[in-house]
């Protein structure tokens, strides 16, 4: 069935994103931000919850999974705009610890750890929409 592909998926662009995060904190040593913090937050209970939502061929992870991963578009995208324009500069000032606007990477002049995580975030929302729209024509 197509959408249990979908739901695997899913659970593997969650299981890449904290690998990836884990390693850039643990390995590269780049500590977190604050709005990193708040991501990681909304991004590490995905690959249980999506885990389990594949093994189980839960139709309905979609209630579970949506609020998590929206929520973390909204931090990620209000993240990467923080730290490439101006338009947060007011409204998020990091006072202790890591700045939020400082970016360990900068790939190609416009990839950076929260457009990682705005695209691991948005992968895994179309996918779990996707899956659950085909489950729901297989229903009926």
């Amino acid at each position: 069935m197509k959408s249990d592909y979908l739901r695997f998926f899913a659970w593997i662009i969650s299981i890449i994103a904290v690998t990836g995060s884990l390693y850039f904190s643990e390995i590269r040593g780049f500590i977190p931000c604050e709005l990193c913090w708040y991501q990681r937050i909304l991004m590490y209970p995905l690959v249980i919850i999506l885990g389990i939502g594949f093994y189980k061929k839960d139709k309905h992870m979609s209630v579970y999974v949506l609020p998590l991963t929206v929520i973390g578009m909204g931090v990620a995208l209000v993240h990467y705009l923080h730290q490439k324009t101006d338009l947060f500069q007011r409204a998020i000032q990091c006072t202790q610890g890591v700045s939020c606007s400082g970016q360990y990477i900068n790939w190609f002049g416009f990839i950076t750890i929260p457009f990682l995580s705005l695209v691991a975030f948005t992968l895994i929302t179309i996918l779990t929409i996707f899956s659950k729209q085909e489950a729901d024509q297989v229903e009926h």
